[in-house]
């Protein structure tokens, strides 16, 4: 059985006061940037509130069926009919692709996405078989059902710029992070350590459905199901553990800053294979990143 790093509820990086209030589930972690949780997963928005039609930026795109409330969020955040001006994704995975065709066909707007993620983007290829039998829990164990693509946005998909830099979001810069999918990207903004991390590594224990419903924090790797290089991840993790967030925004689970985050994310860092890592597994010790078996 793997580990877990609980964390403080100090650590927690919205407000519940301010979320209570404006009562969206919309939590906004700085002035510009802000996620909402769609039961099982989270997208984030950047840009400032009231920042009008494409003055922002939607990252990722959530579940099939959730349209309405992206929209929604949007509509209060940014004003009534407001656009993004482009939606990037932190990788193709089916629960943050679910909307992605539809709102980009909405909002006309472009995709950007690592070129290591387009084949599951551009109708070529499905992702590697989840794997069910780690992890232990309800969501797991319904992983095989879980579809794996591939999508087809191929009019509408771009390439990050290879230089790093992040379309529509000035400032911000794209680290590949591949292990829980070959493109997964963290976006970071040096200027106030911000980092947006997707599943790189995420505050619940996604396994769980209890832990799902429940939120509760913990810091923990990405999720086992869908993770078919774990040497790779362990890279990731380190990575993202080296540039020292102040906050950051994972792809499930509460977004979560300060010394306390950095110290959890310090030690999954150091101990991954032992917290991160089921004991056995369709890919423990037999990567996969592309194609299926």
């Amino acid at each position: 059985m793997t580990g877990q790093i609980e964390l403080p509820q100090a650590a927690r990086a919205d407000d519940p006061r301010r979320d209570a209030m404006r009562n969206d589930g919309v939590m906004e972690v700085s002035p510009d940037l802000a996620c909402k949780r769609l039961a099982i997963v989270n997208v984030a928005f950047y840009g400032p509130p009231r920042a009008g039609d494409r003055g922002w930026v939607l990252i990722d795109a959530g579940l099939v069926g959730t349209r309405h409330l992206i929209v929604g969020a949007a509509a209060r955040r940014f004003g009534r009919g407001a656009r993004p001006s482009a939606i990037v994704l932190t990788h193709g995975h089916f629960d943050h692709v679910g909307e992605l065709g539809p709102l980009a066909q909405q909002w006309d707007v472009p995709i950007y996405a690592h070129r290591a993620e387009h084949p599951y983007l551009n109708g070529t290829s499905p992702y590697p078989p989840a794997d069910p039998a780690v992890g232990g829990g309800l969501m797991a164990w319904g992983a095989a059902l879980y579809p794996r693509g591939p999508i087809n946005v191929r009019p509408r998909l771009r390439e990050l710029p290879r230089d790093g830099t992040v379309p529509e979001m000035p400032g911000w810069s794209w680290i590949h992070t591949p292990g829980h999918a070959p493109g997964h990207v963290s976006l970071w903004r040096a200027a106030d350590r911000a980092l947006v991390a997707g599943d790189a590594f995420v505050t619940t224990r996604q396994e769980s459905a209890y832990a799902v419903l429940t939120q509760g924090l913990e810091m923990h790797g990405p999720p086992q199901y869908f993770t078919p290089d774990w040497a790779a991840a362990a890279r990731s993790v380190r990575l993202l553990a080296d540039l020292r967030p102040e906050v950051a925004i994972t792809g499930h689970g509460r977004p979560v800053r300060g010394p306390k985050m950095r110290e959890a994310l310090d030690r999954l860092a150091r101990d991954f294979m032992a917290i991160a890592v089921p004991r056995r597994g369709r890919y423990v010790g037999r990567p996969q990143t592309e194609g299926s078996s």
